[in-house]
């Protein structure tokens, strides 16, 4: 499919194709489960570095504090600590999963004589995606919080924290990181996107993630775009009650299934009221 914009301009290559081009050049880094489980370890720490500055920022510049959504300042030096328990977890968790899908898919992820997607095919496949795994990621964590023996073995631990913070998207278990890394592969093996499209999904996939636990509501995060997305006050309200709001990004199936709650505001919002309950 040629890209509408690359259409306008009178040239039948897709805008896309100089990435694509990138990418299959390169394809031995991105067919080697080391650098891909590096690169998003690295990914993840540098979105959510841009998170830890404006907590470093709130003590000097106040107007930060008007978004804040959680009470905690996390300190650089919690944060650091749990750049390192991610690191393990990784190593254990997430590299032995990434050298399994290799081995599944062996060579054919990149050896493809298809031109690059257009933008909107990207975009559409990228959405698509994100559907899926909100849909799979719902059923797991809604099971994982129904069964008092599945909460306390796997997931707990990604519960430590009252007021999670955005490098903390990813503090669970290994098996917990294992299970979402598989459910994101598997999403966009379901859909047969094209992989330029998989590598957006994921790492839309994982700024996504970085922002529901930012502790800020921030007037240009997604879910002021788009009101399907719940974004950071409707996984809020999910550490603080934990009995609802099991999807990731959407709020369909928390509606259909009656565990929706309302979105947490702070000390001061009405959703305030009620912590702890279960």
């Amino acid at each position: 499919m040629t890209d509408d914009f690359a259409l306008f301009a009178g040239n039948s290559t897709p805008l896309l194709q100089p990435v694509w081009n990138l990418m299959r050049d390169h394809q031995s880094l991105l067919l080697s489960p080391f650098w891909t489980t590096t690169a998003g370890f690295l990914v993840h720490v540098l979105f959510s570095s841009l998170f830890m500055i404006l907590d470093l920022l709130s003590p000097h510049i106040l107007w930060i504090n008007k978004y804040r959504i959680s009470e905690e300042v996390v300190e650089l030096r919690q944060w650091l600590h749990c750049v390192w328990q991610i690191s393990t977890k990784y190593v254990v968790g997430v590299l032995p999963v990434a050298a399994l899908v290799q081995f599944v898919r062996g060579n054919r992820f990149l050896h493809q004589d298809n031109p690059a997607p257009s933008v909107f095919l990207a975009c559409s496949e990228c959405f698509s995606c994100l559907l899926v795994f909100d849909t799979l990621y719902f059923i797991i964590h809604y099971s994982l919080h129904r069964n008092p023996h599945l909460y306390r073995t796997f997931h707990q631990a990604h519960h430590t924290r009252r007021d999670p913070f955005a490098l903390s998207a990813q503090d669970s278990s290994a098996v917990e990181l294992m299970v979402q890394q598989v459910l994101a592969v598997s999403s966009a093996a379901l859909l047969g996107c094209h992989p330029l499209s998989e590598v957006l999904f994921h790492l839309v996939n994982m700024w996504l993630a970085v922002e529901d636990h930012c502790g800020y509501d921030l007037p240009w995060g997604l879910h002021h775009v788009l009101p399907c997305f719940g974004g950071s006050p409707f996984h809020q309200a999910h550490h603080r009650r934990i009995r609802g709001n099991f999807a990731p990004y959407f709020r369909h199936w928390d509606l259909i299934c009656g565990t929706l709650l309302p979105d947490f505001e702070g000390t001061s919002g009405s959703a305030h009221t009620g912590l702890g309950d279960k």
